[in-house]
């Protein structure tokens, strides 16, 4: 029996509340000495170390890079080797598109590309608008397509959805992504046979962009990874016997929480409009999961004071959290973004839980250095969901 079969089994329904505030990206490499957690002024979260346990979890595996979604599934209590997510499908849902039984989608990046090559990957973060530009400018020229039927959405900067509508799609596709500025853009290739129609379609929409967008000079291209068909997979209400919400600002996110069974709220772009939406519904729900970008979105910069910034900025909001006085209080990521490598890394994640029945073991400071002697020392991000649970008095007793 797996936990997720167990779960079934030993959660109860209380009205005892959990807070999950996932701070993306926070771990990092020592420059000059320091992280970027241990260079940032963060009194707040330190408080909090000193009154909780503390640890460091693995996403998937020691020396495993993952990506957001197998490390999010991991802290929500999913094996994220037994559950492949697509990045397609949580930034579709996030991002409302309506995706029936057989779409394809896949997430996307309007990159720049200068004699062959692409210059870069993220098209100079172009604005929000500039980015709903070209995708109404792509739409326009598909429109009279009615098989497949390709639709783009907008997201946030450079990112959009593309939705590839027809029969016989499979989303056994590798990344048309070359995952690194001044490299030539790669099609898609199928994993399995079954796959071949999709790799064909999605390749014959890059080149037509490509032939679209040539009067554009930074935006002129497009990246697509994370090819998904509509997934099955329990939600936390199943599971957990839980009425969760999902507080995000970022599609994919968002996305995420959906496809698990949360209640997802529209949230501005600002971080206090996170905490303005858990005061608003904390009423409604007994679990809440809080979503924090800026950290990662610096780390991939190779921002390291930008990263500093943000990690400010998230303590300052603590005491918001406090106020509500919360049965569980868990302070973590779901993965390590060093400015130093500017990307995701294999490094585990500070871990802090909060509760009145939590031994607190002294941790003086909340960085990875210091969780790393904490009473919960190094342990896989599955078992944060039976700890939370467990401490919000959610959990039975096994066996006799």
């Amino acid at each position: 029996m797996n936990w997720e079969e167990l779960a079934k089994d030993l959660t109860l329904q209380t009205d005892s509340k959990i807070v999950l505030l996932v701070i993306d990206g926070l771990g990092g490499l020592p420059v000059q000495g320091k992280t970027e957690l241990e260079t940032a002024e963060t009194n707040n979260l330190d408080r909090l170390a000193l009154r909780g346990t503390c640890g460091l979890t693995d996403p998937v595996l020691m020396g495993v890079t993952p990506g957001s979604g197998p490390a999010h599934l991991g802290l929500f209590g999913y094996d994220p080797l037994r559950h492949q997510l697509g990045r397609g499908i949580l930034e579709a849902l996030g991002s409302d598109v309506e995706v029936k039984e057989g779409d394809l989608v896949a997430r996307g990046n309007f990159a720049t590309l200068r004699n062959g090559l692409i210059t870069d990957r993220r098209a100079g973060r172009i604005p929000t608008g500039e980015c709903e530009r070209l995708c109404g400018l792509l739409n326009a020229a598909f429109a009279s397509r009615t098989d497949p039927e390709i639709t783009l959405t907008a997201g946030k900067e450079h990112r959009f959805v593309v939705r590839f509508r027809t029969a016989g799609l499979a989303d056994a596709l590798t990344d048309a992504d070359p995952q690194k500025d001044g490299k030539p853009p790669i099609p898609t290739a199928p994993l399995a046979p079954e796959a071949a129609k999709a790799a064909a379609v999605v390749n014959a929409f890059l080149n037509d962009v490509i032939r679209i967008l040539k009067a554009e000079t930074v935006a002129n291209a497009v990246l697509l990874r994370g090819f998904s068909v509509q997934p099955s997979i329990p939600g936390l209400p199943d599971l957990y016997k839980l009425r969760p919400a999902g507080i995000a600002n970022y599609p994919m996110y968002k996305g995420l929480a959906k496809l698990l069974g949360m209640t997802t709220y529209k949230v501005g772009t600002e971080t206090a409009d996170l905490f303005a939406a858990l005061e608003a519904h904390y009423a409604e729900h007994d679990f809440f999961y809080i979503h924090y970008k800026k950290t990662d979105a610096a780390g991939e910069d190779g921002a390291f004071s930008a990263k500093v910034r943000a990690i400010e900025e998230i303590d300052s909001f603590i005491p918001r959290i406090e106020a509500l006085k919360p049965d569980v209080l868990v302070v973590t990521a779901d993965h390590s973004t060093p400015a130093l490598m500017h990307g995701h890394s294999w490094h585990p994640n500070p871990f802090l839980l909060v509760s009145p029945t939590a031994l607190p073991d002294g941790t003086g400071v909340f960085t990875e250095r210091e969780c790393g002697g904490g009473l919960l020392g190094r342990f896989p991000s599955v078992n944060a969901m039976p700890l939370m649970l467990a401490h919000a008095g959610k959990l039975k007793k096994y066996g006799a």
